[in-house]
């Protein structure tokens, strides 16, 4: 046999020869592969500097180190859907919590839901006959305004559902003292927030267990007036016990009922500081509308009510809101918008059903409603002009004050507050 042996395959009608190398030969041919490297690099070097010397190594250099260079890539498609700042809720959610928000969302579209339901039905002539003297009935209706409380159904606040409801965030409430029911109230609740979860779940249902905490007492939360004007809705509310925060309303509220109808044993919860405190609801402060809102004393005044001030840590952490500095000229049509109709619509945003960043649905922040101590009322007849005495009303305003900063020094530690956070009194 020779030194390199030639076999011939036949494939495909094609005939490819494969060379073999015995042993004893493959490293001289190594050799001789290298001796040709260096040889041909050599040659290069003395290629580039005759063409350098000619004027023409500039466009040789360039193609080599084209040839030398790194491989540089785009970017990877996909990478911002990775780090977006929507969070998807997982599809592996617990039946409870999926509840939970579903009793919220419900709440927080309860308007909405029933005057769309309203209108649909107004769409069926056959309902006609029976719209027509209802829509008249909602306008010409004393019942938010009576005080009698006939509409109030045990049953409706005390339904399992709203457990879930208070669950969500989750809400619990505090007493700091216990009220005689021998007495009439007033719950002054702060800070308004965005949409008052905290109040409605504290004072328009049993979920947190009021008449637990308060025993014999039978409280009534108020809203704006314009509520009991809204078809289906104005009954929903009634039936959970709300009412009118009109004068009348509170004044009816405050003097009936009771053993000797006097209303004794009734209590009203009233949200101080109104729709223009709700334009200050930003998470981690706390800035009440208050220094001037006197309303609310002259009327523990009248009627001889007690004040009960409250205080709801995280209420104002549940959404997010436009500010007022970074957006001047949203924050004065708001301001129009209150004086013109008696409420604001501020811009807010917290998470969505089913994601954690975006959505009108509240984020899921503890609240702790703490109670205070009552402040004892002096009944006082009013006199000529229909006024009470202005220095009582300041003595009683500033006792109500500074029992809402002794419920803010004295629990904000445990209820995990912002340490550099203050309680502002303003207007």
């Amino acid at each position: 046999m020779s030194s390199a042996e030639e076999n011939v395959y036949q494939g495909h009608g094609r005939a490819s020869s494969i060379t073999i190398v015995p042993p004893d030969h493959q490293h001289q041919l190594r050799a001789k592969r290298s001796r040709t490297k260096m040889s041909s690099g050599n040659s290069n070097g003395e290629l580039r500097a005759h063409f350098q010397a000619n004027g023409h190594g500039h466009g040789h250099d360039k193609r080599l180190q084209r040839t030398q260079s790194e491989l540089v890539s785009g970017r990877r498609a996909g990478t911002k859907w990775e780090r977006s700042h929507i969070h998807f809720a997982p599809l592996s959610v617990p039946l409870q919590r999926r509840l939970q928000t579903l009793m919220v969302l419900a709440h927080t579209l309860s308007i909405a839901l029933f005057l769309g339901t309203f209108f649909f039905l107004c769409t069926i002539p056959l309902f006609w006959p029976l719209l027509l003297p209802y829509t008249i009935y909602v306008l010409l209706s004393p019942a938010p305004h009576s005080g009698k409380l006939s509409h109030r159904s045990t049953f409706l606040r005390s339904l399992p559902i709203w457990s879930l409801f208070s669950s969500y965030f989750p809400a619990r409430l505090h007493r700091s003292a216990a009220l005689e029911p021998t007495r009439k109230y007033i719950f002054g609740y702060h800070p308004h927030g965005i949409i008052s979860h905290g109040a409605f779940a504290a004072f328009a249902t049993e979920a947190l267990g009021f008449g637990q905490l308060f025993p014999g007492i039978t409280n009534t939360l108020l809203t704006l007036d314009s509520n009991f004007r809204i078809p289906f809705y104005r009954d929903w509310a009634l039936a959970m016990g709300l009412a009118s925060v009109s004068r009348e309303s509170c004044e009816n509220i405050l003097s009936k009922g009771g053993p000797n109808n006097e209303g004794m044993g009734r209590a009203i919860t009233i949200v101080v500081g109104g729709a223009r405190e709700s334009l200050d609801a930003q998470p981690h402060t706390l800035r009440l509308v208050l220094k001037r809102r006197k309303g609310f004393v002259k009327l523990a005044i009248r009627t001889g009510a007690d004040l009960v001030p409250v205080l709801a840590f995280g209420e104002n952490d549940l959404y997010e809101q436009v500010t007022s500095d970074s957006h001047p000229l949203i924050h004065k049509w708001q301001l129009l918008v209150k004086k013109w109709v008696g409420f604001t619509v501020p811009l807010f945003h917290a998470r969505g059903v089913f994601n954690y960043d975006v959505g009108l649905m509240p984020y899921r922040k503890p609240m702790n409603i703490v109670t205070g101590r009552p402040i004892k009322v002096v009944q006082q007849q009013q006199s000529q002009g229909g006024k009470v005495d202005d220095a009582y009303v300041d003595e009683v305003h500033a006792l109500y004050v500074a029992e809402l900063e002794r419920i803010w020094e004295e629990w904000r530690e445990r209820f995990d507050v912002d340490p550099k956070m203050e309680l502002k009194i303003a207007e």
